[in-house]
């Protein structure tokens, strides 16, 4: 569900590992990858993560079968809004850079997930959409901080389908490389991340957020 690996030299690699469901974040992933970030956040050794999906797909977004089954069953419902909340200030919050290897479409959950990501490289079969908008809320605050109101306000609205080529254009990823490429780059970018002392990642992290002003009071007010 999330293969963990390192870290070494200073990084952690993260892999979404449902392929099978194009990997949907359901709440055992949310929960397991909260754990796991909550972890490297304490262990001296890191000093940059990657995270990336495992097959054609970054991730799907939430596993809507879920908010099926919270619709019949509050208790689940409950879980399933806790998770969510701690889910994204896990990822928001993370005191070291995250960079995403992006494999693939990354939808509704999938695309918000690489935004709260520090650097974002991209394979040429990447997508970005918020599909979601016909049913529900779209996180909006922190693509808002990486590419203003005007792009964040086009893409949340319509939901359009951007390829990996227009995410360069409007600074969304920093580099679009082949399928093949991609995670001999981002380890690359992640080598070169770290090093630099973790004491100095920590505290230039600590200003980008700040700068964002983004808080996590409910996933809905994102």
């Amino acid at each position: 569900m999330l293969r963990i690996d390192g870290p070494w030299d200073g990084i952690a690699t993260l892999t979404l590992d449902r392929p099978e469901r194009k990997n949907a974040l359901s709440v055992e992933l949310r929960d397991r990858l909260a754990d796991v970030l909550d972890a490297l956040a304490a262990e001296e050794a890191v000093r940059v993560v990657v995270l990336t999906g495992e097959g054609d797909v970054f991730s799907s977004g939430f596993d809507l079968k879920e908010f099926e089954l919270a619709g019949s069953d509050p208790a689940f419902g409950e879980r399933l809004w806790a998770s969510s909340d701690r889910y994204h200030r896990a990822v928001l919050s993370f005191p070291l850079p995250i960079v995403a290897a992006v494999n693939g479409p990354a939808i509704a959950g999938g695309f918000d997930l690489a935004v709260m990501c520090d650097v974002r490289i991209v394979a040429h079969t990447a997508t970005f959409s918020h599909p979601e908008v016909t049913f529900g809320d779209v996180v909006y605050a922190p693509l808002h901080d990486l590419v203003g109101g005007a792009v964040a306000r086009d893409l949340c609205f319509t939901g359009r389908k951007v390829d990996a080529n227009e995410a360069l254009s409007l600074h969304l990823v920093s580099r679009v490389v082949s399928p093949e490429r991609l995670t001999a780059v981002a380890a690359e970018v992640a080598t070169q991340i770290a090093r630099a002392p973790r004491e100095l990642l920590l505290r230039t992290k600590a200003k980008a957020l700040r700068r964002a002003r983004i808080t996590v009071e409910g996933t809905l007010d994102l």
